[in-house]
């Protein structure tokens, strides 16, 4: 596929030799810093599912930092998924917007490994699923990654908090918290942390730790976007991929992500800005899930974050890594029907941004409909291609492949459709 070739070879570069055979007999095993390991043969991958990378964040850790995972004796079994973070299931078994319809349990902070049989050295890419930061899991179909083993490649694929439990602030949180430790962030935190992980145990694995690309889709992407402007994160990983991952965001501040903690905190029955840490944290899960605050995200606190990743782009102060970047012909897909009366839509846009759909036979909702693809996804991609080529190598791309039987049916190339192409699972 095309665009899984530009993927690998922008990534990879030079493989070296195949790896080597190894008996499909015997479980595949690993030591870890924290233990043993037993997983499973994959087809031609040996995958290593829910490896601790942080303690679970229950109790006194919720709303904190990420802290080490405790060691264990013996082997421990990593031979099946495990359960994601806490998010809205169908109790039907039906996929939710992340494409996840498992178990989940606040003791989740776990990641897995798809790896080369034999491995020695190789590139290591590091995935980010997408879900708007409030759904998803590190092992949905689609992130099948057994053919990036295949082609020498290993995979790591974290789990990290969502929603509520991953992105939210409240002044009696605030106030708890030392001087100089993050806030806010909790999801990006974990994903910082399942890094670390990786450059400190991924050379068990055949893994070159000096060789990380992290890729994301979506939220996913964004988050990609925010690693970039966070400074911890920068020696953690060596290339970076953006799907989809929007690019233009108005700043959110600490000050703003408490007040929609206190807004939830009064939805949850506490006394708004006088809840305590204790009545915050003995919150059931049931009903942080059920009355999640859907403006929840990461956050400038001046502690993790001290710029926005669109504020890090406009003054040059990100990472300067190589770069991936783009989007899909048909990202309006995510808007749902067509507006009921386009012309009001496009009203509203300035004059300047009509006259540049002029003259191009658009009707009203399918300039809508572009007007969206470009605004959200597409010109926010190319102005950072452009701003991250000042300094490294960087790559533009616009994927818009729709399937031959959908041609006619669909007007481009959905949101999140390129997923089945990267990881070689359609």
């Amino acid at each position: 596929m095309v665009l899984r070739g530009i993927l690998l070879a922008a990534t990879v570069g030079v493989f070296g030799a195949a790896p080597a055979a190894r008996a499909a007999d015997a479980a595949p095993r690993v030591r870890v810093e924290t233990g043993a390991l037993t997983g499973a043969w994959r087809g031609p991958a040996e995958v290593f599912y829910a490896i601790p990378y942080a303690a679970p964040p229950m109790g006194p850790l919720r709303w904190k930092p990420p802290a080490p995972a405790a060691p264990w004796t013996g082997e421990r079994s990593a031979a099946a998924p495990g359960p994601a973070c806490p998010q809205v299931v169908d109790p039907g078994g039906r996929w939710n917007g992340g494409a996840y319809a498992g178990p989940i349990n606040e003791d989740c902070l776990t990641l897995d490994v798809t790896a080369p049989k034999g491995a020695h050295g190789a590139p290591v890419m590091v995935w980010i699923f997408g879900g708007g930061n409030t759904e998803g899991a590190s092992n949905v179909a689609s992130y099948d990654a057994r053919n990036f083993a295949r082609d020498g490649v290993i995979v790591v694929a974290m789990n990290y908090r969502l929603g509520t439990l991953g992105f939210f602030a409240h002044p009696a949180l605030t106030a708890e918290a030392p001087t100089g430790q993050p806030l806010v962030s909790y999801g990006l935190m974990d994903q910082i942390a399942a890094l670390a992980w990786v450059r400190r145990n991924i050379a068990a694995f055949g893994g070159d730790p000096a060789n990380v690309t992290v890729f994301g889709e979506s939220a996913g992407g964004e988050d990609v976007l925010d690693l970039l402007a966070i400074p911890s994160a920068w020696p953690l990983f060596n290339k970076a991929i953006v799907e989809s991952g929007l690019g233009w965001q108005a700043p959110a501040s600490l000050a703003q992500r408490e007040a929609q903690g206190v807004e939830m905190a009064a939805r949850l029955g506490l006394p708004g800005a006088a809840a305590t840490v204790a009545q915050l944290r003995a919150t059931p899960i049931a009903d942080l899930i059920a009355k999640a605050d859907p403006r929840a995200g990461p956050a400038v606190d001046g502690r993790l974050m001290r710029l926005s990743a669109t504020e890090a782009f406009a003054r040059d102060a990100f990472d300067r890594v190589p770069l991936i970047i783009g989007s899909n012909s048909n990202e309006a897909s995510i808007m749902g029907p067509p507006p009921a009366d386009p012309a009001a839509v496009l009203a509203k846009a300035p004059a300047s941004v009509r006259a540049a759909y002029d003259g191009q036979g658009l009707a009203g909702a399918e300039i809508v409909r572009q007007m969206f693809n470009d605004k959200v996804m597409g010109a926010p991609a190319r102005w950072i291609a452009g701003r991250a080529s000042r300094h490294a190598p960087a790559w533009l791309y616009y994927f818009s492949y729709v399937p031959e039987r959908q041609r006619g049916v669909r007007p481009g190339t959905n949101h999140a459709s390129e997923i089945v192409y990267v990881f070689d699972s359609i």
